[in-house]
C-alpha cells in the first residue's frame, strides 16, 4: 500500500490501466473475459483502475464488468479530461461516469495536456464542490516534460501521470523529484513499453540474485523497480489475460528492492 501524498488515505502500489486491453466493442465472450481479468485484480488486491474517453470502448467494458461483479465500492475509479473545448470539463467527466456506472471518480485527470489550463480551473472547482476527490495531469511516451514540471510547480495537483519503466528513467532526474518536494502522487503508465519489455527480455533468464530483489518473473522486475521508487504511488500495467494478471499483481506482495539493487535490475536489463 501506498499512502496518497497529503491524504489519509493509502491505495495498492499496483493498479490497472485499460489502453487497448479492455477495448473489445461488444463481443460479449471478450467482455466476459475481461471480467474475469477485472475480478482476479479485485480478488489479488487491486483497486485503482485508470481509463481514458480516447480508449474506444473501454469505458463502457469497464462499466459492464463493474456491474457483473457488484464492485462499484471496491473500485478506486481514475479516468481522464480529454477533449480541446476547455468548456466541456463537466461534461466530459459526465460522460465517462455514465459509461462507468459511476456517480463520481476519486481521481479526474488532464489526458496529455490537452486545454489543460481550462480543465484544471474546472477540476479545481469541481474538487472543492466535492465532485472529484483528486485531479491532476498526464503525459505519456515522454511528452512535454519541461512545460509538465511548469505545472506542476505551481498548481495543487493531488496526482501526476507518466511514463517510467526500468528502460525510460527521464523522469527521476526531475519529475519524480519535484513529485516528492511537491508532495504530489505519481502513477506509473507503460510500465511494460506496451508490452516491448516482455518481447525483448522474456527469453532472458532472470538474474542468480531476483530473489534478494523479492523478484520471481519478469512481470514482478519490471514492477518492482517502479514501485520501488520512493516518488512512485502506483503503477498501472494493462493486460488481457488472468495468468498476465497474477503476475503482475504479485509485485504488491514479498519484498522490494532497495536502492542498490535497483541499480543491480538497471545494470542487468542494460547488458542484455
Amino acid at each position: 500500500m501506498r499512502r496518497i501524498p497529503g491524504a489519509n488515505e493509502s491505495i495498492p502500489a499496483i493498479g490497472m490501466g485499460t489502453w487497448i486491453t479492455f477495448n473489445v466493442g461488444g463481443d460479449e465472450q471478450l467482455v466476459a473475459q475481461r471480467t474475469r481479468v477485472l475480478k482476479t485484480f479485485f480478488d489479488l488486491g487491486g483497486t485503482v483502475v485508470d481509463g481514458s474517453p480516447m480508449y474506444g470502448t473501454a469505458a463502457d467494458v469497464i462499466g459492464e464488468a463493474l456491474d457483473s461483479l457488484d464492485a462499484h465500492d471496491r473500485i478506486f475509479a481514475a479516468t481522464k479530461i480529454w477533449t480541446g473545448d476547455e468548456s466541456e470539463t463537466r461534461q466530459e467527466a459526465a460522460r465517462s461516469g455514465r459509461r462507468w456506472g459511476l456517480d463520481q471518480f476519486d481521481l479526474l485527470q488532464v489526458h496529455n495536456l490537452l486545454g489543460w489550463q481550462g480543465h484544471l480551473e474546472t477540476l479545481k472547482q469541481m474538487k472543492a464542490n466535492g465532485d472529484v476527490r483528486y485531479i491532476g495531469i498526464t503525459t505519456s511516451h515522454g511528452r512535454r516534460h519541461r512545460e509538465f514540471a511548469q505545472i506542476m510547480e505551481r498548481e495543487p495537483l493531488d496526482f501526476v501521470q507518466l511514463t517510467y519503466n526500468v528502460l525510460d528513467r527521464e523522469v527521476e532526474d526531475r519529475l519524480l523529484p519535484l513529485a516528492r518536494e511537491r508532495g504530489i502522487g505519481v502513477i506509473v503508465n507503460r510500465p511494460f513499453q506496451g508490452g516491448s519489455l516482455f518481447r525483448r527480455f522474456q527469453s532472458e533468464p532472470l538474474p542468480g540474485w531476483a530473489g534478494e530483489a523479492g523478484v520471481s518473473n519478469w512481470a514482478e522486475f519490471f514492477l518492482k523497480f517502479i514501485i520501488s521508487h520512493p516518488a512512485v504511488t502506483c503503477a498501472i500495467p494493462a493486460t488481457s489475460k488472468v495468468e498476465h494478471m497474477k503476475e503482475n499483481m504479485g509485485a504488491l506482495y514479498g519484498a522490494l528492492p532497495d536502492a542498490d539493487q535497483r541499480q543491480r535490475m538497471a545494470d542487468y536489463v542494460g547488458s542484455l
